[in-house]
């Protein structure tokens, strides 16, 4: 299965829609995209989780690590609308209490 990575970005903000399944095989395109927002200086980022119907290890690695670099420079890290499936992972793991996880992706603001 594959993983499409999309971004919008405004004023900062971005939100980086991910569809597939996000694992050890397609994770570096996802932390391609988001290694290029935090080269660009964006301070919100809101990984749309809507789309990907699975998420190993590997993925989840990806995502905590871009979290740090954003909150180490005080940005916002937020994970948006996990299915089912992903949402388990979260909080088998506890994530779903390091991660901002909100249940529906926020509009980027159109100011």
């Amino acid at each position: 299965m594959e993983l499409n990575v999309s971004t919008a970005s405004q004023g900062g903000h971005a939100v980086v829609t991910a569809n597939g399944e996000l694992d050890l095989y397609t994770a570096p395109r996802l932390q391609a995209a988001l290694a290029a927002l935090l080269r660009d200086q964006v301070d919100r980022i809101v990984v749309d989780l809507s789309g990907v119907e699975f998420c190993d290890s590997t993925g989840m690695n990806v995502l905590l690590a871009a979290m740090k670099r954003v909150k180490e420079r005080g940005g916002v890290f937020e994970l948006a609308a996990p299915r089912p499936a992903v949402r388990r992972i979260l909080q088998v793991t506890g994530l779903d209490t390091v991660f901002s996880v909100t249940a529906a992706v926020p509009a980027l603001d159109a100011g």
